[in-house]
């Protein structure tokens, strides 16, 4: 099993940045497909950004692209959302999942096995 947790969720203006990281723990593996995705109340679950950490492919949402970057964390096992250049469009919740020794293949639908419980971003215009 592995378990997520988010972090770094918060209240910003319009134009502000945030960074959110995604932290795993439990049964550990070489690689991993990792993603964000979000979802705003009434709106279906988007996807954002994934990242394959054995090549460090990244794959973005159109919405987001040249605003948000998805990388591996400072700390082990960890991968962060740097979130620049906010809009009120991007206020949600947003979702770490993980999907272990698996190659990002499906793009924004892969298919994740595991999921984290989510970090509030809250952006004001």
């Amino acid at each position: 099993q592995v378990q997520l947790v988010e972090s770094g969720g918060g209240s910003v203006q319009a134009g502000g940045s945030l960074r959110l990281s995604c932290a795993a723990s439990g049964r550990t593996y070489s690689t991993y497909c990792m993603g964000w995705f979000r979802q705003a109340p009434g709106k279906e679950r988007e996807g954002v950004a994934v990242f394959y950490t054995g090549t460090g492919f990244t794959y973005y949402a159109d919405s987001v692209k040249g605003r948000f970057t998805i990388s591996r964390g400072n700390a082990k096992n960890t991968v962060s959302l740097q979130m620049n250049s906010l809009k009120p469009e991007d206020a949600a919740t947003y979702y770490c999942a993980a999907d272990p020794l698996s190659y990002c293949s499906g793009g924004l639908n892969h298919v994740f096995g595991y999921w984290g419980q989510g970090t509030q971003v809250t952006v004001s215009s």
